[in-house]
């Protein structure tokens, strides 16, 4: 049996800044706070890491800083999605370049590509580069959905090795892991439904409340990976309050509001994020205190 390249949870981590700047101590301090709490990778400058609103001179200094403090301690899946395909395959060359272990492409966004441009695309990329490449799915940013027929003829390409799932249609990991074959990696990229997902056949989770809890998190996956279902759940019930917590307003404001309670790093976001409101300050305090995470 052919096993997946990735299993377990990885922080999709938050990029961290101070007067405006990325602030790379804390970006450091995060990324150990992170291995040291037992997660089985790192996704820097996913939508969480505020990609968005990085300048390409940023983007690529953080995935670069990343993989130099993991040191090969754990797997490095840089984000590089665009929608521009030109611009990811520049994004995918530069993670391969600096030693990341696999690229994380989001779905063209706003284009609105038909099936056959999705396939294009991606395409496009796993000629370009010889690095692994996760699809990213999550078509309440994108406004477009990669279908399970898309994907399934995109499996077939030898450097495209999986998916982040963010669609919350569990059935799609049975479907594609029955359509895609042995060996396709399949991540959840929605931590409230991410042991579900693993019920399913999936492999792990691309996670935002790893952020805040990192060794609730791996602990979690760790269960539901070995089989362990009473322990998992059990970790489920303990963080679920979180997973919802931290998107009681437009993320990642609540993650660094949950990170500058605990001293990891400010609450500065960019434009047009803005810090979270009181109220979902107040529901992410009472969600870490009931996570026991202090």
């Amino acid at each position: 049996m052919v096993e997946p390249l990735f299993r377990g949870v990885f922080p999709a981590l938050v990029t961290p800044f101070r007067d405006g700047a990325v602030d790379e101590d804390a970006f450091v301090a995060l990324v150990e706070r992170q291995i040291a709490g037992g997660v089985h990778g790192l996704v820097p400058v996913g939508t969480t890491g505020e990609s968005t609103t990085l300048s390409h001179g940023e983007h690529r200094r953080v995935v670069e800083l990343c993989v130099q403090t993991a040191r090969g301690r754990v797997p490095v899946i840089a984000g590089a999605g665009s929608n521009s395909t030109a611009e990811a395959i520049e994004l995918v060359q530069h993670a391969k370049q600096v030693g990341a272990d696999a690229a994380l492409v989001v779905a063209p966004y706003y284009n609105r590509p038909s099936q056959e441009g999705i396939y294009a695309h991606y395409k496009a990329i796993n000629d370009a580069v010889q690095l692994p490449i996760l699809l990213y799915n999550v078509p309440g940013r994108t406004v477009v959905d990669i279908s399970n027929e898309t994907v399934a003829r995109l499996a077939k390409l030898p450097n495209i090795v999986g998916i982040k799932d963010a669609t919350g249609d569990l059935a799609r990991a049975s479907i594609q892991r029955l359509e895609c074959g042995e060996g396709w990696c399949l991540l959840s990229g929605n931590d409230d439904t991410g042991l579900g997902y693993i019920a399913h056949g999936g492999h792990g989770c691309i996670s935002v409340t790893a952020n805040v809890a990192p060794e609730a998190c791996a602990q979690m996956y760790n269960d539901a990976l070995a089989g362990q279902w009473k322990g998992a759940l059990y970790g489920q019930d303990r963080l679920i309050r979180l997973h919802k917590a931290l998107f009681a307003d437009a993320s990642p404001a609540p993650t660094k509001f949950a990170l500058a309670q605990l001293g990891l790093c400010s609450e500065e976001l960019r434009l047009p994020i803005t810090p979270a409101s009181e109220a979902a300050r107040a529901q992410v305090l009472a969600a870490m205190k009931e996570a026991g995470v202090h």
